[in-house]
């Protein structure tokens, strides 16, 4: 019987989430991308800015669903000379670039409700409602396909932030298309199309800001760094601790590296194997590359934070 590898083990496992994922967005792609152009022709013949800018929202669904599938194949390359840690960081640039994509259309639709409501245009409700409608249900479909891996990746998230709004936009058309029809008020549509603009900003920050602090090799969500350390003090034979980093290379994978004074005798194996199992079992960090030392480091003239 051949040992068994728990490296390998969760690296096949990873991969079979990433296939996984690949999968979903290529559903919702191929969903989101046949939809569009019918919303966008249906914008411009019913002339409902709400609709067309729900047409702005599913184009940039496409986007980022066409860069969320190709930033996953590309990720699923091993690491290498040149790119040591892989390329999982693909995955966080594609979910970072959706997020400015999205803020870019939602200021647009912002701009163009407001000069809208000081120069209506007539709207063709019934038009615009079946469309809408047509929109909603592939919405629905695509976010209860993405929903699986939401929770995985940054990157899957992100194209499922991106339906969601179109979801919500959906709605807002269709309730708008309901009251024009109603009451001939054509300034409910850019009413309607300035309101999902600031529904989705908020939501698109969240993604960005996320995005940004695993680009910028922030400590992840949900990990205090101030635990994590006087977890590492507390270990014994540890005398002293600096040289302290938390990062992640993906949206799932984070990694700590950390230099530690021993304490006289400590034996430094037995206090690397402790202070590694302590990590994962306590904040699940897996990835730990432990320095240790006699002297500190500034006793030996380097100098460290």
């Amino acid at each position: 019987m051949e040992p068994h590898d728990p490296a390998v083990e969760k690296g096949s496992a990873h991969s079979h989430v990433q296939n996984a994922n690949s999968r979903q967005i290529a559903i919702a792609l191929a969903l989101t991308g046949s939809f569009l152009v019918a919303e966008i022709i249906g914008g411009l013949v019913f002339k409902s800015l709400a609709l067309l800018s729900d047409a702005a929202h599913m184009f940039t669904d496409v986007a980022a669903l066409t860069i969320a599938l190709i930033a996953i194949k590309v990720g699923q390359r091993a690491a290498d000379e040149r790119r040591t840690f892989g390329y999982r960081r693909f995955e966080i640039l594609a979910a970072a670039f959706n997020a400015v994509l999205l803020f870019g259309v939602a200021i647009y639709v912002l701009i163009e409700g407001c000069r809208r409501i000081f120069e209506p245009e007539p709207v063709q409700s019934t038009g615009m409602l079946i469309v809408a409608s047509l929109g909603l249900i592939a919405n629905l479909i695509s976010m209860r396909v993405l929903a699986g891996g939401k929770d995985k990746s940054l990157n899957v998230k992100g194209a499922y932030l991106e339906v969601w709004a179109d979801m919500v936009g959906s709605i807002g058309v269709i309730v708008g298309a309901i009251v024009i029809s109603f009451t001939g008020w054509s300034w409910v549509d850019p009413v309607v199309a300035i309101g999902v603009g600031l529904w989705v900003l908020p939501r698109t920050w969240v993604l960005l800001r996320a995005s940004t602090n695993i680009l910028l090799e922030g400590a992840p969500s949900g990990v205090a760094l101030t635990a994590l350390r006087k977890t590492i003090a507390e270990t014994p034979g540890v005398a002293e601790v600096h040289d302290l980093h938390l990062w992640v290379s993906g949206a799932d994978q984070p990694h700590c590296s950390v230099h530690i004074v021993l304490a006289d005798a400590a034996d430094s194996d037995t206090v690397r194997e402790d202070l590694a199992t302590r990590l994962e079992a306590e904040f699940d960090v897996h990835h730990v590359t432990i320095q240790t030392e006699r002297t500190p480091c500034d006793a030996r003239g380097e100098l460290h934070p």
